[in-house]
């Protein structure tokens, strides 16, 4: 534990400086590119809460699943992308230190929380697939409501021992985050002394939250191979092969990038530029809540069937109205 010198000046806000090379005639550009992403993510996963919220052939456990999702990842944008917005329309990248710690401790526990999530949809299908005629008693609603909401509260416990380290370390003079967001990487660079401790263990903390759930949804998926090779039929083979493989490329995004980026520090030959390190977290952070409605809901009949009975509907009153005399 760092012992603070009654001599440190203690830093009282944090500065986002994004993209070290970016030139500022791209600054306007790259705020318009991150408000588009960040309007589109959080519409495309508001509608699949809607839906859910207003269809009640939607209320399954495996669209409890989803929505679950869908809210965390609004979390996570709705934290990650409005600073680094205003980093490049306003030139407004300063942060509080209590408020640079608590992006930081939502950030990690919103990823945090997709882990779990991930781990929980790998559950579901495990179940549905490889144990289908127990999977309705094994998997109601009630069941799946109560791992969510067990998943929700778990991923508060790393997070919150992190931020209560931070908070007793060191800060006393360097406050520029080569980053886009407060993360554990980019403030352990900024603390006085040697943090290796501290970085140590929150690097342990990480790789525990996303491995050991890695660890089960790669058990599970070789699981529901061997149970799919053994189906009679082609084509549900294929369609479960089709829906499995892109829920494993979701997976490898989430998961492989994130290895690399906070393996950094521990193998030489990985060292990554600061603009590579920072387009590597974007990547890994955003992508996926940005395609994960597209993923799972354009892809579910049961939810192409609403929406299209959604526009029939809105386009029978248009026409409707149209024909009303004025």
């Amino acid at each position: 534990m760092f012992q603070v010198d009654e001599n440190y000046t203690r830093v009282s806000e944090f500065v986002i400086v994004g993209f070290p090379s970016l030139q500022p005639q791209y600054f306007d550009l790259v705020a318009w590119f991150f408000f588009f992403l960040y309007v589109t993510t959080v519409v495309g996963n508001l509608l699949l809460v809607v839906l859910f919220s207003l269809e009640h052939s939607l209320q399954k456990p495996m669209y409890i699943i989803m929505v679950s999702l869908a809210l965390s990842d609004i979390g996570f944008t709705t934290v990650a992308l409005p600073k680094l917005i205003a980093r490049y329309w306003w030139n407004d990248g300063s942060l509080g230190f209590h408020t640079c710690l608590f992006q930081k401790h939502m950030l990690h526990y919103f990823g945090s929380l997709n882990s779990l999530i991930l781990l929980t949809m790998a559950l579901d299908r495990y179940l549905a697939i490889c144990f289908p005629f127990r999977y309705p008693m094994w998997m109601t609603n009630q069941t799946m409501t109560g791992l969510t909401l067990f998943c929700w509260a778990v991923a508060h416990i790393f997070t919150v021992i992190s931020t209560i380290n931070f908070t007793m370390m060191p800060f006393c003079g360097p406050n520029k985050i080569i980053q886009v967001f407060c993360d554990t990487l980019s403030l352990t660079a900024l603390v006085c002394g040697n943090p290796s401790q501290q970085f140590n263990a929150a690097y342990a903390s990480a790789m525990f939250i996303l491995y050991v759930p890695l660890a089960f949804i790669i058990f599970s998926y070789i699981c529901i191979i061997i149970s799919v090779l053994h189906m009679a039929s082609g084509q549900g083979r294929m369609k479960t092969f089709s829906t499995c493989a892109t829920q494993g490329c979701i997976i490898c995004i989430y998961y492989l990038p994130r290895f690399f980026v906070y393996s950094t520090p521990f193998f030489p030959n990985l060292k990554m530029t600061p603009d590579k390190s920072i387009v590597t977290t974007l990547f890994y952070s955003l992508f996926p809540p940005l395609i994960n409605p597209f993923i799972y809901c354009l892809r579910t009949k049961a939810i192409r069937r609403i929406l299209t009975d959604w526009v029939r509907r809105c386009k029978s009153i248009i026409s409707s109205n149209a024909l009303i005399p004025k």
